[in-house]
C-alpha cells in the first residue's frame, strides 16, 4: 500500500485505487507528525481489508437482490418489478445487510416468525419467494423449506351483474366495467385498449397499461401469453364503443386509481355491496360457471394460465364451441340488459 504524504497544511494522507469503483479513494488525518501518518494509513488499511472481506464473503442480502432485479427489470412486468423493489424496502430490510454466506434456514425462519406478528400471510408468501428467488441464482446450495404462514380462504360475497349494472348503467365508466364483467378484462388490459383493436367486432387484447411506482406504462404485452387473445364483442358493447368521441384514440382515458374511485362511489351511491374493479373479472368466471362454460373456452376468453392452457396456445380459438359459448354469455348480459332498460322505461312512465 502507498505511504502516507504530508500536505502543505499539515494534515497526512494517503491514496489507494479502488478496482471496483475504478478510482483513487483519500484518507486524511488532521493528527500532527507520526500520529497522524499511521492514522491515515491505517484508515487506508482498513480500507483494503474491507474490500477484501468482502470479496470473501461475497454479496450481501440487499445487494443480491438490487443484482437479481437489475437482472430482470427488462424481462419481467414493470408491476412486479415495483413490487420487488418494495419488498426490499419494507419486507426484507431486516435481512438486507446479512451476508449470504453467513444466511441459514434458521435465520429465515426466525425472521417469518417476527413478519408474522405484523404482516399479512399473503405479503410474507411473496416476500419470501423473492428472497428464494434471489438465492437460487446467487446460493443454489441453500434451498429454503420455510414453514409460512397459512393464506386463509377468503370467501367472496359479490354482488348480482344486475345490481352491478344498475350502478354503472349510461354512465362514463359503462364501457370500461362491462369489458371487464363481460368480457373478463384485467384494468391494464381495458386501459391498453384502443379502437383499433377491434375488427369486424373482434377484439384483440395484446397491449396493456399499467403503473408503476407511480408512472403510467404502456406495454406492448399482456400479462401472460394466455392473456393475449381474442374475444367476439357483443352488439351493446361495439355500440358504447361508436359512441365515443371520434378524436377518442383509448376506449377509456380514466386512470386506474381514478376508474376504481368512479367505480366504487357508484356502488356506494345505489346501495350496492362493496367490491373491487378486479371483482369484475371474479364476477364473470362466476357467470361462466353458472352457465356452464367448459373449462377450456373460460380459461381462453379470460385469458387465465394453467399447464393444460401451457400447452395448447391459441389451439381452436373460433371452433364452433367457442362461438357457442361467446353466444351463451352474451345471451346472458342481453337478457339482463332487456331487463335493466325495460324497468328504466317503466320507472320514467310512471
Amino acid at each position: 500500500m502507498a505511504k502516507a504524504k504530508q500536505l502543505p497544511s499539515g494534515s497526512w494522507r494517503v491514496q489507494v485505487y479502488d478496482k471496483d469503483l475504478k478510482k483513487t479513494i483519500s484518507f486524511t488525518s488532521k493528527l500532527p507528525g507520526k500520529a497522524g501518518k499511521n492514522e491515515s494509513e491505517l484508515m487506508g488499511r482498513e480500507y483494503l481489508a474491507g474490500k477484501k472481506r468482502k470479496e470473501e464473503r461475497g454479496n450481501t442480502i440487499g445487494e443480491a437482490i438490487d443484482e437479481y432485479i437489475s437482472l430482470k427489470e427488462n424481462i419481467l412486468s414493470p408491476t412486479t418489478i415495483s413490487g420487488y423493489r418494495k419488498y426490499r424496502k419494507t419486507s426484507l430490510a431486516g435481512l438486507c445487510e446479512i451476508y449470504i454466506s453467513d444466511l441459514t434456514q434458521q435465520d429465515v425462519q426466525a425472521y417469518v416468525n417476527k413478519l408474522a406478528l405484523t404482516m399479512s400471510p399473503k405479503s410474507i408468501h411473496n416476500a419470501h419467494g423473492l428472497l428464494s428467488a434471489v438465492l437460487g441464482v446467487y446460493a443454489p446450495e441453500l434451498r429454503l423449506r420455510t414453514t409460512l404462514p397459512k393464506i386463509p380462504k377468503k370467501i367472496k360475497h359479490i354482488p348480482e351483474v344486475e345490481e352491478v349494472w344498475r350502478a354503472i348503467y349510461k354512465t362514463e365508466i359503462e364501457l370500461p366495467c362491462l369489458l371487464a364483467m363481460w368480457c373478463s378484462l384485467r384494468m391494464s388490459e381495458v386501459r391498453g385498449l384502443k379502437k383499433s383493436d377491434i375488427v369486424d367486432g373482434v377484439l384483440t387484447v395484446e397491449r396493456t397499461i399499467v403503473n408503476a411506482d407511480n408512472e403510467h406504462i404502456e406495454k406492448d404485452s399482456t400479462k401472460t401469453i394466455e392473456s393475449t387473445r381474442q374475444i367476439e364483442l357483443p352488439e351493446y358493447i361495439i355500440s358504447l364503443v361508436e359512441a365515443l368521441p371520434k378524436e377518442q384514440e383509448y376506449l377509456t382515458n380514466i386512470k386506474d386509481h381514478a376508474l376504481y374511485m368512479r367505480f366504487v362511489r357508484r356502488l356506494d351511491k345505489c346501495g350496492v355491496k362493496h367490491m373491487s374493479f378486479h371483482d369484475l373479472r371474479h364476477l364473470n368466471a362466476s357467470i361462466m360457471l353458472m352457465l356452464g362454460i367448459p373449462d377450456k373456452y373460460a380459461m381462453e376468453r379470460g385469458g387465465w394460465s394453467t399447464n393444460s392452457t401451457l400447452k395448447n396456445v391459441y389451439q381452436h380459438t373460433f371452433s364452433a364451441e367457442r362461438k357457442a359459448a361467446d353466444k351463451k354469455i352474451n345471451d346472458y348480459f342481453n337478457d339482463v340488459l332487456e331487463h335493466i332498460i325495460h324497468t328504466e322505461l317503466n320507472t320514467a312512465g310512471e
